[in-house]
């Protein structure tokens, strides 16, 4: 599929201290390399959180008592709304980070997998079976390959 440009609109908020986290600049990279050739406007929001806050969300919005690495809210749109809204994006850091010290991943490496990840969760990708966890992760892939990034799922 040819990449065309997307005009992408992303905030990106930082409910924990910047150190050590990437860049606003980087996760706008990501989300663009998710979104090329699959939509033409996006307007989306990533927040990276700490531990309460993402356990906090997991557990009122999927049930489940824990902090998670990465979670997404497609936007819900009135009937007859087109705006480019796609929703948003949550990333805990601390699970992000135990995450790639436990997988022997480079950090940004992570951080660029888990936004292509939940970018591609609010174009509507999902992994609730086989055929749907290969399929995305092969795009997943395909998308890092193209950030100049190793498979995330190569042991």
């Amino acid at each position: 599929m040819p990449r065309t440009a997307v005009e992408l609109d992303l905030a990106v908020s930082y409910a924990i201290p910047r150190r050590g986290l990437p860049a606003a600049v980087s996760f706008r990279r990501w989300a663009h390399a998710a979104l090329a050739g699959r939509i033409k406007r996006a307007d989306l929001a990533l927040r990276i959180v700490g531990e309460r806050e993402g356990r906090a969300l997991n557990r009122h919005y999927r049930g489940r008592d824990y902090a998670t690495n990465v979670l997404s809210f497609p936007a819900e749109l009135p009937p007859g709304v087109t705006l480019p809204i796609l929703g948003d994006i949550v990333l805990c850091a601390p699970v992000v980070a135990r995450e790639a010290r436990e997988q022997g991943k480079e950090l940004l490496a992570h951080y660029a997998h888990l936004t292509v990840h939940g970018v591609l969760h609010l174009l509507g990708w999902d992994h609730e079976n086989t055929r749907e966890a290969e399929a995305m992760e092969a795009l997943e892939r395909q998308i890092l390959d193209s950030l100049g990034f190793d498979d995330p799922y190569a042991d």
